[in-house]
Protein backbone atom coordinates (compact mmCIF):
# COMPACT_ATOMS: atom_id res chain seq x y z
CA UNK A 1 0.00 0.00 0.00
CA UNK A 2 3.05 2.28 1.01
CA UNK A 3 4.88 1.40 -1.84
CA UNK A 4 1.39 2.82 -4.40
CA UNK A 5 1.30 5.96 -2.76
CA UNK A 6 2.40 8.98 -5.27
CA UNK A 7 5.18 10.35 -3.14
CA UNK A 8 7.08 6.93 -3.94
CA UNK A 9 7.46 7.58 -7.78
CA UNK A 10 10.36 5.86 -9.47
CA UNK A 11 13.21 8.74 -10.04
CA UNK A 12 15.38 8.36 -13.35
CA UNK A 13 18.65 7.64 -12.73
CA UNK A 14 19.24 9.26 -16.45
CA UNK A 15 17.65 12.35 -14.80
CA UNK A 16 19.11 12.56 -10.82
CA UNK A 17 22.44 10.93 -9.75
CA UNK A 18 22.69 10.09 -6.33
CA UNK A 19 25.63 11.89 -4.47
CA UNK A 20 26.75 14.96 -2.80
CA UNK A 21 26.45 18.15 -5.36
CA UNK A 22 24.29 15.91 -7.85
CA UNK A 23 20.86 16.84 -7.16
CA UNK A 24 19.77 18.98 -10.17
CA UNK A 25 17.74 21.61 -8.01
CA UNK A 26 17.32 23.82 -10.79
CA UNK A 27 15.97 20.95 -13.43
CA UNK A 28 12.28 19.44 -13.95
CA UNK A 29 12.15 15.61 -14.91
CA UNK A 30 8.28 13.87 -14.39
CA UNK A 31 6.33 11.25 -15.90
CA UNK A 32 2.88 13.09 -16.01
CA UNK A 33 0.61 14.53 -18.64
CA UNK A 34 1.52 18.10 -18.02
CA UNK A 35 5.26 20.21 -18.91
CA UNK A 36 5.79 22.61 -16.59
CA UNK A 37 5.90 25.63 -18.75
CA UNK A 38 6.99 28.98 -16.18
CA UNK A 39 7.12 29.14 -12.70
CA UNK A 40 6.61 32.17 -10.71
CA UNK A 41 6.18 32.93 -6.75
CA UNK A 42 2.49 33.35 -7.49
CA UNK A 43 1.63 31.23 -10.17
CA UNK A 44 2.88 28.08 -12.99
CA UNK A 45 1.35 27.16 -16.25
CA UNK A 46 1.04 23.71 -17.19
CA UNK A 47 0.40 22.66 -20.55
CA UNK A 48 -0.41 19.19 -21.79
CA UNK A 49 2.61 16.99 -22.74
CA UNK A 50 1.99 15.60 -26.19
CA UNK A 51 4.28 12.78 -25.82
CA UNK A 52 2.25 11.80 -22.36
CA UNK A 53 1.94 7.28 -22.52
CA UNK A 54 -1.07 7.17 -20.79
CA UNK A 55 -4.70 8.84 -21.49
CA UNK A 56 -4.64 12.45 -22.62
CA UNK A 57 -6.08 15.24 -20.23
CA UNK A 58 -9.91 16.51 -20.65
CA UNK A 59 -8.01 20.22 -21.41
CA UNK A 60 -4.91 21.30 -23.01
CA UNK A 61 -3.51 23.17 -19.75
CA UNK A 62 -4.00 25.21 -16.51
CA UNK A 63 -2.94 28.29 -14.80
CA UNK A 64 -2.92 27.85 -11.74
CA UNK A 65 -2.55 31.41 -9.38
CA UNK A 66 -1.39 31.17 -5.84
CA UNK A 67 -2.99 33.70 -3.68
CA UNK A 68 -0.50 33.34 -0.47
CA UNK A 69 -1.45 34.41 3.01
CA UNK A 70 -4.91 35.63 1.68
CA UNK A 71 -7.35 34.20 1.34
CA UNK A 72 -10.00 37.05 0.62
CA UNK A 73 -8.30 37.63 -2.55
CA UNK A 74 -9.08 34.30 -4.07
CA UNK A 75 -12.52 34.05 -2.23
CA UNK A 76 -13.56 37.60 -4.54
CA UNK A 77 -11.81 36.04 -7.45
CA UNK A 78 -13.62 32.81 -7.76
CA UNK A 79 -16.73 35.43 -6.81
CA UNK A 80 -15.86 37.38 -10.01
CA UNK A 81 -15.20 34.71 -12.33
CA UNK A 82 -11.64 35.56 -12.91
CA UNK A 83 -11.08 31.71 -11.57
CA UNK A 84 -12.75 28.40 -12.66
CA UNK A 85 -11.68 26.61 -9.48
CA UNK A 86 -10.67 27.55 -6.09
CA UNK A 87 -9.11 25.07 -3.40
CA UNK A 88 -7.38 25.39 -0.43
CA UNK A 89 -6.68 28.03 1.80
CA UNK A 90 -10.16 29.59 2.16
CA UNK A 91 -11.77 30.49 5.63
CA UNK A 92 -14.63 28.66 7.39
CA UNK A 93 -16.56 31.45 6.73
CA UNK A 94 -16.08 32.02 3.02
CA UNK A 95 -16.22 28.61 2.48
CA UNK A 96 -20.08 28.89 4.74
CA UNK A 97 -20.91 31.41 1.94
CA UNK A 98 -19.60 29.46 -1.02
CA UNK A 99 -21.88 26.67 0.36
CA UNK A 100 -24.68 28.65 0.36
CA UNK A 101 -24.63 30.02 -2.84
CA UNK A 102 -24.44 26.27 -4.22
CA UNK A 103 -26.56 26.70 -7.95
CA UNK A 104 -24.52 30.40 -9.15
CA UNK A 105 -21.70 27.27 -8.76
CA UNK A 106 -20.49 24.10 -7.99
CA UNK A 107 -19.43 22.71 -4.29
CA UNK A 108 -17.43 19.79 -4.24
CA UNK A 109 -17.47 18.27 -0.80
CA UNK A 110 -14.84 15.09 0.47
CA UNK A 111 -13.57 13.65 3.74
CA UNK A 112 -10.43 15.44 4.19
CA UNK A 113 -6.53 13.82 5.97
CA UNK A 114 -5.57 16.17 8.04
CA UNK A 115 -6.25 16.70 11.75
CA UNK A 116 -6.15 19.16 14.35
CA UNK A 117 -4.66 18.72 17.83
CA UNK A 118 -3.36 19.89 21.35
CA UNK A 119 -0.11 18.98 22.42
CA UNK A 120 0.59 18.48 26.52
CA UNK A 121 3.86 18.79 27.50
CA UNK A 122 4.44 15.76 29.78
CA UNK A 123 7.91 18.06 31.45
CA UNK A 124 5.93 20.72 32.23
CA UNK A 125 3.92 21.61 35.34
CA UNK A 126 1.17 20.76 35.94
CA UNK A 127 1.02 18.70 32.78
CA UNK A 128 3.65 16.23 34.24
CA UNK A 129 0.70 14.92 35.68
CA UNK A 130 -1.89 12.30 34.36
CA UNK A 131 -4.83 13.63 36.34
CA UNK A 132 -4.33 17.29 34.75
CA UNK A 133 -4.04 15.81 31.34
CA UNK A 134 -6.65 13.74 32.02
CA UNK A 135 -8.74 16.83 33.31
CA UNK A 136 -8.00 18.41 29.83
CA UNK A 137 -9.25 15.69 28.09
CA UNK A 138 -12.48 15.68 29.94
CA UNK A 139 -13.11 19.12 29.07
CA UNK A 140 -12.61 19.42 25.77
CA UNK A 141 -16.27 19.82 23.81
CA UNK A 142 -15.37 19.28 20.10
CA UNK A 143 -19.05 19.74 18.70
CA UNK A 144 -18.44 23.09 20.21
CA UNK A 145 -15.06 23.76 18.46
CA UNK A 146 -16.72 22.58 14.93
CA UNK A 147 -19.39 24.47 15.27
CA UNK A 148 -17.54 27.90 16.22
CA UNK A 149 -14.48 27.57 15.41
CA UNK A 150 -14.86 25.74 11.52
CA UNK A 151 -18.81 26.81 10.70
CA UNK A 152 -19.50 22.90 10.93
CA UNK A 153 -17.33 22.25 8.11
CA UNK A 154 -15.15 19.64 10.07
CA UNK A 155 -15.57 16.35 12.50
CA UNK A 156 -14.92 15.87 15.51
CA UNK A 157 -12.12 13.39 16.67
CA UNK A 158 -11.69 11.12 19.56
CA UNK A 159 -8.45 9.75 18.16
CA UNK A 160 -5.22 10.95 16.69
CA UNK A 161 -5.81 8.13 13.86
CA UNK A 162 -9.07 9.75 11.45
CA UNK A 163 -12.05 7.96 10.59
CA UNK A 164 -11.02 7.23 7.23
CA UNK A 165 -8.82 4.56 7.94
CA UNK A 166 -9.58 0.93 9.35
CA UNK A 167 -7.67 1.44 12.80
CA UNK A 168 -9.51 3.82 13.95
CA UNK A 169 -11.17 3.90 17.52
CA UNK A 170 -13.12 6.55 19.31
CA UNK A 171 -10.67 5.92 22.46
CA UNK A 172 -11.61 9.38 23.58
CA UNK A 173 -15.03 9.26 23.77
CA UNK A 174 -14.68 5.87 25.28
CA UNK A 175 -12.33 7.38 28.27
CA UNK A 176 -14.12 10.64 28.55
CA UNK A 177 -17.36 10.73 26.84
CA UNK A 178 -18.49 13.67 24.67
CA UNK A 179 -17.54 16.06 27.62
CA UNK A 180 -16.77 15.57 31.54
CA UNK A 181 -16.60 18.55 33.38
CA UNK A 182 -17.53 16.57 36.87
CA UNK A 183 -15.10 14.06 35.87
CA UNK A 184 -12.47 17.43 35.44
CA UNK A 185 -13.55 18.60 38.72
CA UNK A 186 -12.82 15.24 40.16
CA UNK A 187 -9.59 14.52 38.82
CA UNK A 188 -8.15 18.32 39.63
CA UNK A 189 -9.47 17.88 43.15
CA UNK A 190 -7.33 14.96 43.54
CA UNK A 191 -4.27 16.12 42.54
CA UNK A 192 -5.01 19.28 44.91
CA UNK A 193 -6.16 21.96 42.44
CA UNK A 194 -9.22 24.14 43.39
CA UNK A 195 -9.73 27.68 42.40
CA UNK A 196 -7.35 28.98 45.82
CA UNK A 197 -4.87 26.76 44.10
CA UNK A 198 -5.48 26.69 39.92
CA UNK A 199 -3.37 24.54 37.58
CA UNK A 200 -2.62 27.33 35.40
CA UNK A 201 -1.62 26.06 31.60
CA UNK A 202 -0.29 28.38 28.66
CA UNK A 203 -1.12 27.24 25.50
CA UNK A 204 0.59 28.55 22.61
CA UNK A 205 -0.07 28.90 18.82
CA UNK A 206 0.88 30.68 15.66
CA UNK A 207 -0.19 33.56 15.12
CA UNK A 208 -0.44 33.11 11.27
CA UNK A 209 -3.82 31.10 12.04
CA UNK A 210 -6.87 32.18 12.96
CA UNK A 211 -8.35 29.00 13.89
CA UNK A 212 -6.26 28.08 17.09
CA UNK A 213 -6.95 32.02 18.59
CA UNK A 214 -10.24 31.08 18.73
CA UNK A 215 -10.21 27.23 20.03
CA UNK A 216 -7.34 28.85 22.60
CA UNK A 217 -10.07 31.79 23.61
CA UNK A 218 -13.21 28.84 23.73
CA UNK A 219 -11.21 26.66 26.15
CA UNK A 220 -10.20 29.73 28.37
CA UNK A 221 -13.94 30.44 28.44
CA UNK A 222 -15.10 26.73 29.07
CA UNK A 223 -12.20 25.89 32.04
CA UNK A 224 -13.41 29.49 33.64
CA UNK A 225 -17.24 28.21 32.94
CA UNK A 226 -17.23 24.95 34.07
CA UNK A 227 -14.32 24.24 35.93
CA UNK A 228 -14.33 28.25 38.38
CA UNK A 229 -10.84 28.51 38.30
CA UNK A 230 -9.52 25.48 38.90
CA UNK A 231 -8.19 24.81 35.78
CA UNK A 232 -7.19 28.23 33.79
CA UNK A 233 -6.13 28.30 30.09
CA UNK A 234 -3.36 31.34 29.07
CA UNK A 235 -3.68 32.00 25.48
CA UNK A 236 -0.32 32.73 23.63
CA UNK A 237 0.68 33.54 20.17
CA UNK A 238 3.96 33.99 18.22
CA UNK A 239 5.06 34.27 14.69
CA UNK A 240 4.85 30.30 12.79
CA UNK A 241 9.09 30.61 12.43
CA UNK A 242 9.40 30.53 15.98
CA UNK A 243 6.28 28.53 16.67
CA UNK A 244 7.70 25.17 15.65
CA UNK A 245 11.23 25.77 16.93
CA UNK A 246 9.77 26.21 20.32
CA UNK A 247 7.48 23.63 20.16
CA UNK A 248 10.19 21.16 19.53
CA UNK A 249 12.69 22.73 22.02
CA UNK A 250 10.10 22.29 24.76
CA UNK A 251 9.79 25.85 25.65
CA UNK A 252 5.54 25.55 25.53
CA UNK A 253 3.57 23.91 28.00
CA UNK A 254 0.86 23.09 25.54
CA UNK A 255 0.59 24.11 22.03
CA UNK A 256 -2.37 24.17 19.19
CA UNK A 257 -1.24 22.21 15.84
CA UNK A 258 -2.41 21.02 12.55
CA UNK A 259 -0.83 17.60 11.02
CA UNK A 260 -1.53 16.46 7.42
CA UNK A 261 0.29 13.21 6.98
CA UNK A 262 2.77 12.64 4.68
CA UNK A 263 1.42 9.18 3.65
CA UNK A 264 -1.97 7.62 4.16
CA UNK A 265 -1.62 4.79 6.22
CA UNK A 266 -2.84 5.10 10.13
CA UNK A 267 1.06 4.81 11.24
CA UNK A 268 1.62 8.28 9.51
CA UNK A 269 -0.83 9.55 12.90
CA UNK A 270 1.18 7.73 15.30
CA UNK A 271 4.50 7.23 14.59
CA UNK A 272 5.74 10.91 14.00
CA UNK A 273 3.54 11.44 17.42
CA UNK A 274 4.33 8.69 19.85
CA UNK A 275 7.56 7.39 18.98
CA UNK A 276 10.54 8.02 20.79
CA UNK A 277 13.85 7.20 19.76
CA UNK A 278 16.07 8.28 22.69
CA UNK A 279 14.96 8.70 25.90
CA UNK A 280 13.71 6.79 29.17
CA UNK A 281 10.39 7.26 31.77
CA UNK A 282 12.10 9.82 33.69
CA UNK A 283 13.99 11.86 31.32
CA UNK A 284 11.11 11.66 28.86
CA UNK A 285 11.91 11.94 24.64
CA UNK A 286 14.83 13.47 23.98
CA UNK A 287 14.75 12.72 20.53
CA UNK A 288 11.88 11.23 18.07
CA UNK A 289 8.84 11.77 17.14
CA UNK A 290 6.91 12.93 20.43
CA UNK A 291 9.88 15.45 21.04
CA UNK A 292 9.51 16.89 17.79
CA UNK A 293 5.36 17.61 18.07
CA UNK A 294 6.34 19.07 21.98
CA UNK A 295 4.86 16.46 23.90
CA UNK A 296 7.68 15.07 25.10
CA UNK A 297 6.07 11.37 25.96
CA UNK A 298 8.55 8.23 26.97
CA UNK A 299 6.71 4.87 26.79
CA UNK A 300 8.88 1.50 26.23
CA UNK A 301 5.24 -0.54 25.73
CA UNK A 302 3.84 2.46 23.18
CA UNK A 303 7.47 1.86 21.40
CA UNK A 304 7.05 -1.69 21.11
CA UNK A 305 3.47 -1.83 19.53
CA UNK A 306 4.94 1.14 17.23
CA UNK A 307 7.82 -1.31 15.98
CA UNK A 308 5.32 -4.21 15.58
CA UNK A 309 2.65 -2.39 13.63
CA UNK A 310 5.63 -1.04 11.59
CA UNK A 311 6.16 -4.75 10.69
CA UNK A 312 3.23 -6.80 10.63
CA UNK A 313 1.46 -7.64 7.04
CA UNK A 314 -1.84 -9.56 9.06
CA UNK A 315 -4.24 -6.47 8.55
CA UNK A 316 -6.84 -8.26 11.07
CA UNK A 317 -3.24 -8.27 13.73
CA UNK A 318 -2.54 -4.66 12.92
CA UNK A 319 -5.63 -3.38 13.63
CA UNK A 320 -5.24 -4.97 17.41
CA UNK A 321 -2.38 -3.14 17.86
CA UNK A 322 -3.61 0.65 16.66
CA UNK A 323 -5.86 -0.45 19.09
CA UNK A 324 -3.98 -0.58 22.36
CA UNK A 325 -2.34 1.99 21.17
CA UNK A 326 -4.93 4.35 21.13
CA UNK A 327 -6.08 3.29 23.89
CA UNK A 328 -2.72 3.99 25.93
CA UNK A 329 -2.75 7.44 23.95
CA UNK A 330 -6.65 8.04 25.62
CA UNK A 331 -4.92 6.97 29.11
CA UNK A 332 -1.63 9.06 28.78
CA UNK A 333 -2.90 11.99 27.25
CA UNK A 334 0.27 13.32 25.66
CA UNK A 335 -2.24 14.81 23.01
CA UNK A 336 -5.72 15.73 22.60
CA UNK A 337 -7.10 15.50 19.23
CA UNK A 338 -9.92 18.09 18.55
CA UNK A 339 -11.17 18.27 14.77
CA UNK A 340 -10.45 16.27 11.42
CA UNK A 341 -10.53 18.49 8.39
CA UNK A 342 -13.57 18.19 5.30
CA UNK A 343 -12.15 19.30 2.35
CA UNK A 344 -14.14 21.89 -0.16
CA UNK A 345 -13.46 22.57 -3.67
CA UNK A 346 -15.92 25.13 -5.71
CA UNK A 347 -16.21 25.36 -9.90
CA UNK A 348 -17.92 27.51 -11.59
CA UNK A 349 -20.52 25.80 -13.56
CA UNK A 350 -20.01 24.47 -17.27
CA UNK A 351 -16.53 23.41 -15.08
CA UNK A 352 -16.42 19.40 -15.64
CA UNK A 353 -14.16 16.70 -13.71
CA UNK A 354 -13.77 18.31 -10.69
CA UNK A 355 -12.90 15.89 -7.96
CA UNK A 356 -11.09 16.02 -4.39
CA UNK A 357 -8.47 13.07 -4.20
CA UNK A 358 -8.59 11.35 -0.82
CA UNK A 359 -5.05 10.69 -1.49
CA UNK A 360 -4.31 14.90 -1.21
CA UNK A 361 -3.71 15.10 -5.11
CA UNK A 362 -6.55 17.47 -7.02
CA UNK A 363 -6.56 16.07 -10.40
CA UNK A 364 -5.82 18.34 -12.92
CA UNK A 365 -6.40 16.08 -16.28
CA UNK A 366 -10.24 15.32 -15.39
CA UNK A 367 -11.22 19.09 -15.71
CA UNK A 368 -12.36 20.61 -19.02
CA UNK A 369 -15.07 22.86 -19.65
Amino acid sequence: ALLAFPGTCAVSPKAYEIGKDKFQSDQFVGTGPYRLVKFQTDSLRLEAYANYWGEKPKNQGIDLQIYPNNPANLFNAFQTQAVDVAYQSLLPQQIKRLKAGQGKWQVIENPGTSISFLALNLKSDPLNQQAVRQAVASLIDRQLLNERVLQGQGEPLYSLIPTAFAPHKPTFKTAYGERNPERARQLLAAAGYSAKNPAIVEVWYSSGSTSPSLVAAILKAIAQRDLGGALQFQPNSVLSAAFFKNVSGGIYPASLSGWYPDFLDADNYIYPFLDCAKGTAATGCQEGGSQSQGSFYYSQRMNQLIDRQRREQDPVVRNQIFAEIQEILARDVPYVPLWQSKDYAFAQNGVLGVTINPSQYFPFWTIGK
